[in-house]
């Protein structure tokens, strides 16, 4: 499998204010001080060496490829880095061949449904969009986004074949290649987790949702859905502090419970997702750094990977 970041934000989409690029653009020439950079190849290599990757997290919200390399896509949500994946396939595909669309929603939170207004492939005829999800009103959240006053396009004017399909927590299904599996999350409204599994691999998406881990069962529950996933996408919205303290019950988690989880679920990867909208790139890179360290001082088995997402990763299984 391979994963593939078009949105990483929680919340809402962010971008990068003029002072906080300038003060990276500072960042970047004071260490090119000395330096011989006369050529693009010289640019270029010094700006992989020396800058810290990534280099910018982007601001899109959630939105991610799984490709299990078939002739269709899946998706986790369609926050508005659906928009930027819809524009990807405009480029790859043209609007002469139609695409089916595999869409797996967490929950129907706004920030994870404001892509689909500008995803070009729901206006082509041919395209398949299929939406699959465990909330009753799926089908109708999305189409009140459509309606007045919100938007100009209703729902009905998509040229799309647009689906809706409901599906049971704790059931296996085989949709677009791989076998997906959906788990009850602690969230206001509900949320749901779903493990993929395709080609010997396995890859958990764990968004919106807060992890009390003195509930045990609960606890217990969620250890076995991460159980030795090579790729868990996990909500480290908060710092420990805040999720305990003043935006406990927010529906979130943190950094530091999503290490512990995957260290007692023996998974390989956790990558660190739905970040803070007012966290800058600065903060997101020292949560990361911290993050690490934790791993490391608690490691008792075998090495935990932690990783950030940011908008154009990507990450192979």
């Amino acid at each position: 499998m391979l994963v593939r970041f078009w949105g990483t934000r929680g919340s809402i989409p962010v971008g990068m204010s003029a002072p906080a690029l300038k003060k990276k653009l500072v960042s970047v020439l004071t260490k090119a001080i000395g330096k011989s950079l006369d050529t693009v190849a010289e640019v270029e290599a010094f700006v992989e060496q020396e800058c810290p990757t990534p280099s910018t997290f982007g601001g899109e919200s959630s939105c991610v490829q799984i490709d299990v390399g078939g002739a269709e896509y899946i998706l986790c949500d369609m926050g508005s880095g659906g928009r930027v994946f819809g524009n990807h396939m405009l480029a790859t595909h043209g609007p002469a061949k139609g695409q089916t669309y595999h869409v797996f929603m967490s929950h129907v939170h706004w920030d994870h449904i404001n892509g689909f207004p500008f995803f070009v492939p729901s206006y082509i005829p041919g395209n398949t969009i299929r939406f699959y999800g465990c909330h009753p009103g799926l089908e109708e959240a999305f189409r009140r986004q459509h309606g007045p006053p919100s938007f100009p396009v209703p729902f009905d004017y998509l040229g799309a074949r647009i689906e809706f399909v409901r599906l049971e927590p704790g059931v296996t299904y085989d949709i677009g290649g791989a076998r997906v599996r959906a788990m009850l999350q602690h969230h206001g409204g509900d949320s749901y987790g779903y493990r993929f599994e395709h080609g010997g691999k396995s890859l958990v998406y764990s968004t919106d949702s807060e992890h009390k881990l003195e509930n045990q069962a609960a606890t217990d529950a969620f250890v076995e859905f991460f159980r030795d996933a090579d790729l868990v996408i996990f909500d480290a919205m908060y710092s420990l502090a805040d999720a305990i303290s003043v935006k406990e019950d927010w529906g979130h988690s943190s950094n530091i419970v999503g290490v512990e989880l995957c260290q007692m679920a023996g998974a390989k990867h956790l990558c660190m997702f739905h970040h803070e909208p007012v966290y800058d790139d600065e903060r997101l890179l020292t949560v990361l750094a911290e993050t690490r360290r934790f791993e490391e001082i608690t490691r008792e088995g075998n090495r935990l990977e932690v990783s950030s997402a940011y908008d154009g990763m990507e990450i192979e299984l």
